[in-house]
């Protein structure tokens, strides 16, 4: 594969090689004065081009990159994530005008998926409202991990948000990978292609290389 074709490898109980010319990036979410999450910004470009390791076993003294303290810690980078297809994973929710399709399984936690008010489960069965059935588009589009999308009809193509080919380092999370990066994985076989997609950095998701939220159980600190 050519050296310009965006590619992320897994190494083996080791980090994540990025190649291609992927921007590295540092992004947070913008609450409100309620501490809910509305949006991303982007406050830092680390890196624009070449290619860079990224720490997998959430250890490094130099984060996000690799320092090699994998092979001091003896980590063990098994990747356990299902193969196959996301669609063969999700719960099927059908509104107005609007499937919400939901992985539980590489939710990372990001919280934009609800307000102070109710939760997007909540908000299905009220998208007859214009307002509220935009909420939960909006709100979707902002889910990091891709564990929740939607479409407008039970068959249709979802419908995704136009994000940059990048990865994003968020704040003490997972590195937020977008523009339907190619991830392969130690054993040289490729995760399913996605727009969306969170990969561990804490070295402790029980679905790697994705995340599974256990950062936030840990209370990892990329520090």
């Amino acid at each position: 594969m050519a050296d310009d074709v965006a590619k992320i490898t897994v190494e083996t109980n080791g980090p994540y090689l990025v190649l291609g010319r992927v921007p590295l990036v540092r992004k947070e979410s913008v609450d409100s004065e309620f501490g809910e999450p509305l949006t991303w910004r982007k406050t830092q470009v680390l890196r624009s081009e070449g290619k860079y390791l990224l720490c997998r076993c959430g250890k490094s003294s130099n984060k996000p990159f690799c320092d090699d303290s994998h092979e001091d810690v003896g980590f063990d980078g098994t990747e356990m994530a299902e193969q196959g297809q996301i669609s063969e994973r999700q719960k099927i929710y059908e509104g107005t005008k609007i499937v919400m399709k939901d992985d539980r399984s590489i939710c990372t936690h990001a919280g934009f998926c609800g307000n102070r008010i109710m939760k997007i489960w909540e908000m299905i069965p009220k998208t007859d409202d214009t307002q509220i059935r935009a909420q939960v588009m909006a709100m979707i589009e902002r889910c990091p991990s891709g564990s929740l999308s939607y479409s407008l009809e039970p068959e249709g193509e979802n419908i995704e948000p136009d994000l940059p080919v990048e990865v994003a380092v968020t704040p003490d999370g997972p590195l937020w990978v977008t523009g339907n990066v190619l991830i392969q994985r130690s054993d040289g076989q490729p995760c399913e292609v996605r727009n969306r997609v969170t990969l561990c950095r804490c070295g402790a998701s029980k679905k790697k290389p994705l995340c599974d939220g256990t950062h936030k159980e840990i209370g990892f600190s990329a520090k």
